[in-house]
C-alpha cells in the first residue's frame, strides 16, 4: 500500500488529482477517510510554486468599469483591484481582523481616537514609498461629497484624519466607533499615491501585481510587482489575467477547456454535474452575501409602505430558494443581516407568503396598473428565473409584475441605484455597523432602497459607539425590525458563494466575506507544476 500511496500523494502534490479523486483511490486501498483528508491536505500544502500566468474567467465585467476605487460596484472591479490594491486592514476567513498596510492599530478608551502605525518601505509601483500623507490623502478623498466614493457611507463619522510622523495616521471620529479598523478593509479604500486625488484611475497601488492592460468590459492583465514588500505569501503567479465572461456557458465552458484557471458564480443548476467533472473542484461557501430587489421608498408606487408589503408578501422565499438557489443558500427576511454577523437577531419571525393579505394591502395602497421590475443575467446568477418566478407569485396576489429585462453591459452603472424596482446582490460586509452604514442610513451613497428613517439613523449612531455588547444587540435588532416592515429591502434570499477551479490551482482557501477568497484568488494560489 505505501507505494500505490507515495504515487498518489506525489500525484496530488503536482495538481493531477482532485481532492475527490484522491480520496476516493485512497479509500479503495482501505484508507479512513479522516486520515486520507490529511494526507491530502498535507500533500498540497508545500510551498508555494512561483510563476505561470494564472487566468480567471468572470461574471462581472461591464465597458463602464474603471480603476478608480470609489467608483467599484461589481466583482471583476472588485477582484481586479485587490490584486493592484491594498487597503490599511483586510478581514479573515474567521472574521478576525488582520493586518496589512498598518501594522498596529490601537484606540483611545473612548473608541473615538485611533491610531494606525504603517508598515515601513512599502512602494507604490511607481516606485514611490508609500507614507501617512498617502493614506490621509486616500481617506480624506473618499470623505468628500464629491467623490461619490462608495465608500463615502461608512466615512461621513470622521472628524479629523491626520498624519503623525512620516508612518502613523490619527483618525478621529464623530462618535464612538469601535469598528473603525474594520471599516478601513472596505475594497474602495486602496491606499493611492496622493489618495488619488491626482490621477484616481492610475491604477497605481501596493499591491503584488501592477496593472499592464485594462479593457473594461473584456480583459485585465497585471504582472507581479517584484518590489513587493511580501512576496513570500502573495503573488505568486508571474502574471494574472481575469477575462470577462458574463455568459453562465460560455464561462463553464473556458474553465472546462482550460482557457481560464478558475471562475466565480456557478449556477446552482448545474453544480451537480460539475461536480462530476473530472480535474475541476467546486467551492460553496456561506456567509452574508444576498440576491435582493430593492425598491426606492421615495418614488411612488414605491412611497407607500402598503405596496412595499404587498410585494414582500407575495414573495415565495421558500420556493425560491429551492428553485433558484437549489439548496445553495437560506431563506432571507428582509433585512440584510443573518447568522454570519456577530450580534445578528434570532427571534425576528419570518415573513412568509400570504397572498391574501398582499391583495389586501395593495388593494388599499390605491396603485392599479402594473408594478414594473428590471432585471438582467448580471444581477445574480438565476436573476431572470426568479423574477418570472416572483411575477408567479405577485399573480396569485392581484399584481401584475411586468418585466423588463435590461443588457448586462452597463446594468450597474444605468440600472442598479437609478431603477426604483430592480434585481440586485450584495456581497454583505464584515459588520452590522458597515452594511448598514453603506447601503441603508440615510447619507449613505448606496442607499439603494432610498430609505431615510431618523429613528434608524439614531440607533445606528447609538450601535455604532455602544462598547456594551449586549445593549448593542438589542440596538441591532431594533433596526433590523424598522427596515423589514417600513423599508424598501426585498430580500428573499441568502446564496452561497459557488465557484470552481481546475487541479493546476492551489492555495484555495475558503472565505465567506466575498467571492473568489474575498478577491484574493489571483493574489494567493498559484499554479502546480
Amino acid at each position: 500500500m505505501s507505494n500505490e500511496l507515495n504515487f498518489l500523494t506525489e500525484q496530488a502534490r503536482r495538481g493531477r488529482l482532485s481532492r475527490r479523486d484522491f480520496l476516493g483511490r485512497a479509500m479503495a486501498l482501505g484508507m479512513a477517510l479522516p486520515f486520507a483528508s490529511s494526507v491530502f491536505a498535507e500533500a498540497v500544502s508545500g510551498t508555494p510554486i512561483k510563476g505561470g500566468l494564472l487566468k480567471a474567467g468572470m461574471q462581472g465585467g461591464s465597458s463602464t468599469d474603471s480603476l478608480d476605487p470609489a467608483s467599484w460596484t461589481s466583482q471583476v472591479q472588485f477582484m481586479f483591484g485587490k490584486s493592484w490594491g491594498e487597503c490599511l486592514t483586510n478581514v479573515a476567513p474567521n472574521g478576525d481582523l488582520v493586518p496589512r498596510l498598518a501594522e498596529e492599530v490601537s484606540s483611545s478608551a473612548d473608541a473615538k481616537t485611533w491610531t494606525f502605525k504603517l508598515r515601513q518601505g512599502v512602494l507604490f509601483h511607481n516606485g514611490q514609498e508609500m507614507t501617512a500623507a498617502d493614506v490621509v490623502a486616500t481617506l480624506e478623498r473618499h470623505s468628500d461629497e464629491a467623490s461619490e466614493s462608495g465608500a463615502l457611507g461608512i466615512m461621513r463619522g470622521l472628524a479629523d484624519i491626520r498624519t503623525n510622523g512620516k508612518y502613523e495616521v490619527v483618525v478621529t471620529t464623530t462618535e464612538a466607533n469601535a469598528d473603525l479598523p474594520y471599516l478601513f478593509s472596505d475594497y474602495h479604500l486602496m491606499i493611492q499615491p496622493n489618495g488619488g486625488k491626482d490621477a484616481p484611475d492610475a491604477g497605481i497601488g501596493t499591491g503584488p501585481y501592477k496593472v499592464t492592460e485594462f479593457e473594461p468590459g473584456v480583459r485585465h492583465s497585471a504582472e507581479r510587482f517584484e518590489d513587493y514588500w511580501n512576496l513570500d505569501e502573495w503573488g505568486h503567479a508571474a502574471e494574472i489575467e481575469i477575462t470577462v465572461i458574463n455568459d453562465p456557458t460560455a464561462r463553464m465552458a473556458a474553465l472546462q477547456s482550460g482557457q481560464v484557471h478558475m471562475i466565480n458564480r456557478v449556477e446552482p443548476r448545474v453544480v451537480d454535474m460539475v461536480k462530476r467533472l473530472a480535474n475541476i473542484e467546486v467551492h460553496n461557501v456561506s456567509g452574508p452575501a444576498h440576491y435582493c430587489f430593492p425598491m426606492h421608498c421615495d418614488t411612488a408606487p414605491f412611497s407607500n409602505n402598503d405596496l412595499r408589503m404587498a410585494l414582500k408578501l407575495a414573495m415565495n422565499r421558500e420556493d425560491m430558494v429551492e428553485r433558484i438557489l437549489r439548496g445553495y443558500g437560506s431563506v432571507g427576511n428582509d433585512f440584510p443581516i443573518n447568522g454570519a454577523y456577530p450580534l445578528a437577531p434570532t427571534d425576528i419571525p419570518q415573513r412568509e407568503f400570504d397572498p391574501d393579505q398582499a391583495r389586501f394591502l395593495y388593494e388599499r395602497s390605491g396603485h392599479s396598473g402594473p408594478v414594473v421590475l428590471r432585471t438582467s443575467d448580471v444581477a445574480f446568477p438565476g436573476a431572470v428565473d426568479a423574477a418570472q418566478l416572483y411575477q408567479q407569485t405577485c399573480a396569485q396576489a392581484g399584481i401584475n409584475l411586468e418585466i423588463v429585462r435590461s443588457p448586462g453591459d452597463g446594468y450597474w452603472s444605468d440600472v442598479w441605484n437609478k431603477e426604483p424596482f430592480c434585481a440586485s446582490y450584495w456581497s454583505g460586509r464584515p459588520t452590522q455597523d458597515q452594511m448598514y452604514s453603506t447601503g441603508y442610513v440615510s447619507g449613505a451613497d448606496w442607499n439603494d432602497t432610498r430609505f431615510f428613517n431618523e429613528q434608524f439613523d439614531q440607533l445606528a449612531v447609538q450601535a455604532r459607539g455602544e462598547l456594551d455588547q449586549g445593549k448593542r444587540a438589542l440596538m441591532y435588532h431594533d433596526m433590523a425590525m424598522i427596515l423589514r416592515d417600513e423599508g424598501g429591502l426585498l430580500l428573499p434570499m441568502f446564496n452561497d458563494y459557488i465557484e470552481a477551479h481546475n487541479n493546476q490551482v492551489q492555495g484555495w482557501v475558503d472565505h465567506p466575506q466575498f467571492e473568489m477568497m474575498s478577491g484574493f484568488a489571483l493574489s494567493r494560489c498559484w499554479l502546480s507544476a
